[in-house]
């Protein structure tokens, strides 16, 4: 195939409010590595390189259609740094004002006690100031899922919130550092936030970008035929979106991953449609947008949902990225598997459309071919008398790796079956239905007899791994176990869809 020429076009941010070109950097270095050895910005820490910590995270601005910001937390050290060319990053040194007065949510730590050693402070400093810029005092409940992806080792969790807390009553920092809310708690329009974001509508660019240094080669395509092309011409290929999990061979296995193409710049594939029937989510919109959608007809997952990783990280990764890297513990994979969920996979020969239980072959291998992008996930839209529930078992609620994962839909008629979807993860080498349990539980009327018996039936359906987050004798149970939990929690007419999912222990 004949490989395309790569122009060296600069990279183009904001960095803390100011225009920065960057050229000659590698695109496999990661946006922490530029702040603390290109940029000596060296508050922002690295901690995990996994994304597990969060004290490298800073607050990525994009602007939305409204021209308004949108301000999202992400994990720097895995995040690759051409893939925020047109975006403002904001790190921890910008918060203070330039008399050296802290920003509110610095000064409330001070005054909360909210650091001890203070290698983690950075961190729950940007979490806390992405908070304070969407949020006019949240729930305890939101305070706790914005930090669920900062560790603290020495504090202790309760003075930060209490910080968060208390962020709002102190006075405003100066400039664009305000935090954009009137006393009444709306939203007020701040010159400078509008001036960056004028400064990003100029940076935005009408066709497709790419980069090249000391013979590593970037793409980022602005069209799904663009894409296709490259996909097509480009041999071996690493497509990236999030690159979340991508982003560990470089950080944690130093490897190099060849020609990288982008996606997260196809304005067709950061779509998310509302159709009659069915719901396209396209493969680049990240999982916080996933989730906001999904919760429009599927309330009662949302809870696993926002378990799935932390807040930096759902705002980086993807749902096509998740459902692409084809692990058998991947959170999504079962929950869309159960809600009947489908593939559109385009190539310059034209697009094709799979069903989700029929694309993986095998251990993280799929249907997919070398030349095919994943565009759309389609999912039909709630039937009446559907239930759903989801279970993610792991040794922590947030931040774990599932041990398994199970997702239940029956399809009611008064009390009787007429149709059930199981996902499981964690079970085989790949995230496949319970087809057996399925058929045993179609025609009969839902009730306990009926759970219990389809719980044996799911208990034996498998033959899982042993591994450090479970034995399979413990796999084997807990699915069959969470089956009738399933039957408890939905056996009432109108019974409440929201319910609370604990962290089990193996």
């Amino acid at each position: 195939m004949n490989q395309p020429a790569v122009p060296t076009t600069p990279i183009r941010l904001l960095l803390n409010g100011e225009a920065v070109t960057v050229e000659g950097i590698a695109p496999q270095v990661t946006l922490l590595q530029y702040l603390r050895e290109y940029r000596n910005l060296t508050g922002t820490k690295e901690g995990c390189a996994e994304g597990d910590c969060g004290a490298c995270a800073v607050v990525l601005a994009s602007r939305k259609a409204s021209a308004e910001l949108e301000f999202r937390t992400v994990n720097s050290c895995i995040r690759l740094l051409p893939t925020i060319d047109g975006m403002a990053v904001f790190t921890v040194e910008v918060l203070s004002g330039t008399n050296g007065a802290l920003h509110p949510v610095q000064q409330a730590l001070v005054d909360t006690h909210g650091s001890q050693c203070g290698f983690c402070t950075p961190g729950f400093v940007m979490s806390l100031f992405a908070l304070y810029k969407n949020t006019y005092r949240p729930a305890r409940t939101s305070i706790e899922e914005a930090i669920s992806g900062n560790l603290c080792r020495c504090t202790g969790y309760r003075p930060i919130i209490s910080a968060a807390e208390r962020m709002y009553d102190l006075p405003p920092a100066a400039g664009w550092r305000a935090p954009g809310i009137e006393a009444n708690g709306s939203r007020c329009g701040i010159p400078e936030e509008a001036g960056i974001s004028l400064t990003l509508k100029q940076m935005a660019r009408t066709s497709s970008f790419s980069y090249a240094v000391a013979g590593q080669r970037y793409f980022a395509p602005t069209s799904l035929k663009e894409l296709t092309r490259l996909c097509e011409s480009i041999e071996h290929a690493t497509l990236i979106a999030g690159a979340t999990d991508v982003a560990l061979r470089v950080t944690k296995e130093h490897r190099d991953l060849g020609p990288i193409i982008y996606v997260g710049a196809v304005p067709e594939l950061a779509t998310i449609v509302q159709g009659a029937g069915i719901v396209d989510i396209g493969a680049a919109v990240s999982i916080t947008d996933a989730i906001a959608a999904l919760d429009e007809d599927w309330p009662e997952l949302h809870e696993t949902w926002v378990r799935f990783a932390s807040p930096p990280v759902r705002n980086s990764a993807t749902l096509g990225g998740n459902v692409m890297n084809a692990s058998p513990i991947g959170d999504s994979i079962p929950a869309l598997l159960a809600l009947g969920a489908s593939l559109r996979l385009e190539s310059v020969l034209g697009a094709r459309e799979v069903a989700l239980e029929a694309f993986y072959l095998g251990y993280r291998t799929t249907l997919r071919k070398q030349n095919e992008v994943l565009s759309t996930i389609r999912i039909p839209k709630r039937l009446p008398g559907t239930i759903i529930r989801g279970y993610k078992v792991s040794k922590r609620t947030d931040q774990d790796i599932s041990s398994a994962y199970v997702c239940f839909r029956l399809d009611l008629s008064e009390r009787k079956i007429i149709a059930a979807r199981i996902g499981v993860g964690g079970l085989a080498a790949i995230p496949t239905r319970a087809y057996m349990t399925e058929a045993a539980l179609v025609g009969s009327e839902w009730s306990e007899g009926t759970a219990c018996s389809a719980a044996e039936i799911l208990r034996n359906e498998f033959s899982p791994i042993a591994d450090m987050r479970a034995s399979a004798g413990y796999r084997r149970e807990i699915v069959g176990a969470l089956l009738q939990r399933f039957w408890l929690e939905t056996r009432i007419e109108g019974a409440p869809t929201m319910t609370r999912v604990s962290s089990v222990r193996p």
